[in-house]
């Protein structure tokens, strides 16, 4: 029974020298049998890069439209984060907004807002209206505070949330020494 070449010819798809140069690397190199790594033009790769008829076209798109895309909206260097500023009184009036809301319709009841059809002439009370005055922020923090506690033992404020816990110091046992030594070190865990 024959032996069946089962590999790969590694030559196969691969330019070979020709003429003087030929005889030229059969006597220099060690194996001649081995592959020059140079591949053919028309096997290796097919359709061989450029050889196709039609040229490639960029589909139109939003960018490509100079009218519509101006060079400012496209340039990411100077795309610097935009500030953004809450002053005093705005702050003022928003706490102060928020604690007339709460004092109008607390989360622990199930008001209802009477629709404006069920509203009497006099009713209309339960409706925050905006307020006019500006006061500065400590004058806001100070009306809001002396109508009801904001804080108590029972209602802590926020913490700021720590992936790490606190270290609190406490003795470890001394490390050896003499006992009549003076020795002012001391081992904290």
């Amino acid at each position: 029974m024959a032996a069946t070449k089962k590999a790969a010819e590694s030559t196969l798809y691969h330019v070979h020298p020709k003429g003087f140069w030929k005889k030229f690397r059969d006597a220099v190199v060690i194996n001649p049998e081995i592959s020059s790594g140079i591949p053919l033009a028309g096997v290796s790769r097919w359709p061989q890069p450029g050889s196709r008829p039609e040229k490639y076209s960029a589909p139109a798109t939003k960018a490509s439209d100079p009218a519509q895309n101006p060079y400012w909206k496209r340039d990411v260097r100077r795309a610097y984060p935009q500030l953004s500023v809450v002053t005093q009184p705005d702050l003022s009036s928003l706490l102060i907004q928020h604690s007339e809301a709460q004092a109008y319709f607390p989360l622990t009841c199930n008001h209802r807002i009477p629709a404006p059809s069920e509203a009497k002439d006099g009713e209309n009370a339960n409706v925050p209206t905006k307020t006019q005055e500006t006061l500065d922020l400590t004058g806001a923090i100070a009306a809001i505070t002396s109508v009801h506690k904001v804080y108590d033992q029972s209602k802590l404020p926020p913490k700021v949330p720590s992936p790490f816990k606190k270290w609190r110091a406490e003795l470890a046992p001394d490390a050896p020494h003499d006992p009549n030594a003076y020795f002012p070190m001391l081992l904290y865990k």
